[in-house]
């Protein structure tokens, strides 16, 4: 086991909605327009944010989820991601020592910085406050002792009077002020039902929005500061985590010949998966093939195996409906017995319509939106066997969506929820493991090696 020194900052907040995601992503931007190589990350299970981490850093945002994961891999997960970085950014989720339900710190910020050693900016929506703000990061800095919150940024500050009274409070509290943003400059990001527009839906104005990130803090913050925090942080002990199975030197390679070619749906209304998962594919030795069901009428040739994660198909449902040669390329793939791995609009796609428009029908159900919100994190067995996951396989697993799936369980369901929310949910069928579940393989990487050699044997 070897330590690796990587400057990093974790950036928080006293709730949501207090400017962390426009700060974070600043912050990274800044940092890059410096020259650095920044490795960005999330806490938690949210596709979104990193999209546009991403687009400020030109690296893969990547999710650092201890409830998805377990907590043992936090470190070497970021490890991964930062590899070759000078500098890491985290963004945190809800307020700092929010985490699941009824498990204490556990997917908490909070734990997460503990468990990645480091420094925290505590991001402060003053727009309702001026010496009460110094009662807040009070409490806040010394709640848990093994965080440590090495700065504040204010945000909403409504003008230099404001911030004079801002700072005279904070200095008895003893956390320095490392930047102040004003309630005047707004920087606009759309949203809709499930938080905001993902980049792959609007790239030209993502990328006008992040530069107006960067350039809020870049005027708003003492860069200098913060990267000197940064530095403070100690070497993170441990080895980076890797796809590649232990005891191999590389991807899983068959004798005679490539591995199976798995298609992977993306565009505009499939953006939601995590990096490792085609990283994972890959060094189990499959060749996975990126394509856009919004805008291709077949699968890449020689498609063995299909993989549909989450995303937006309600907001293309008509688009995808008019596809016609696609839906029956996958219902065709799905009656050969090949193996499909759909998660949330993975299986809006498989069902037989969703919200009245013709879907793959590859499941005898239908899909609809609603107004209820279905949010939460599910401790999940596998029901039975599936080309994802052997009987009795405990993965834990994220649920966020506006929809309802009629019926919600097969004849074969896909997993069974334990704890208070007993129920089964999903699809097995043949080759098809279709579920509302989000799940993260990288914390059960034989999943991915199962599916892969299903691919290859079907």
């Amino acid at each position: 086991m070897v330590s690796s020194p990587v400057p990093r900052l974790v950036v928080a907040a006293p709730s949501s909605g207090s400017g962390k995601t426009t700060v974070a992503t600043g912050l990274m931007a800044a940092f890059a327009a410096r020259g650095l190589a920044v490795s960005p990350h999330k806490v938690g299970p949210d596709y979104i944010d990193p999209g546009y981490h991403a687009l400020a850093t030109g690296r893969t945002g990547r999710n650092l989820d201890a409830y998805l994961c377990g907590p043992e891999l936090i470190a070497p997960l970021f490890l991964h991601g930062a590899r070759g970085c000078d500098l890491a950014v985290v963004e945190g989720v809800m307020g700092l020592y929010d985490g699941a339900a009824g498990e204490g710190e556990l997917a908490s910020t909070a734990q997460v910085a503990k468990l990645l050693q480091a420094p925290v900016v505590l991001v402060v929506d003053a727009s309702a406050q001026s010496r009460s703000v110094a009662a807040l990061v009070h409490g806040f800095a010394s709640w848990d002792p093994g965080v440590r919150i090495g700065g504040v940024i204010l945000n909403k500050v409504g003008s230099d009077r404001h911030e004079e009274l801002l700072r005279e409070a904070l200095d008895s509290a003893g956390v320095p002020v490392l930047g102040v943003l004003r309630r005047a400059r707004p920087v606009q990001t759309p949203s809709r039902h499930l938080g905001l527009v993902p980049v792959a839906e609007r790239r030209a104005a993502a990328t006008d929005s992040v530069a107006a990130m960067a350039a809020l803090v870049t005027a708003g913050c003492d860069l200098a500061a913060l990267e000197a925090l940064a530095r403070t942080a100690p070497p993170v002990p441990g080895d980076p985590w890797s796809p590649v199975p232990p005891g191999s030197d590389g991807p899983v390679r068959p004798a005679g010949g490539p591995g199976p070619r798995i298609a992977v749906a993306g565009g505009p209304a499939f953006t939601f998966s995590y990096a490792e998962h085609t990283e994972l594919l890959g060094a189990a030795g499959a060749e996975v093939v990126p394509f856009d069901p919004l805008r291709e009428e077949r699968l890449p040739d020689g498609t063995a195996g299909l993989v549909v994660g989450g995303g937006f198909p309600e907001v293309y449902a008509a688009e995808l409906s008019a596809n016609e040669p696609l839906r029956a390329a996958v219902a065709e793939l799905a009656a050969s017995g090949a193996p499909i791995a759909a998660e949330c609009a993975g299986l809006l796609y498989l069902c037989r319509e969703l919200d009245g428009r013709p879907m793959c029908g590859v499941l005898d159900a239908t899909a609809r939106m609603t107004q209820r919100l279905t949010l939460g994190y599910r401790d999940a067995v596998a029901v039975g066997d599936s080309a994802l996951a052997a009987a009795g396989t405990r993965m834990r697993g994220h649920e966020f969506h506006r929809t309802a799936v009629e019926p919600g369980a097969g004849a074969a369901p896909a997993w069974g929820i334990r704890g208070r929310d007993r129920r089964v949910e999903g699809f097995v069928q043949r080759g098809v493991h279709a579920s509302y579940l989000h799940t993260h393989w990288a914390s059960e990487p034989g999943v991915a090696r199962r599916f892969v050699e299903r691919c290859r044997t079907s």
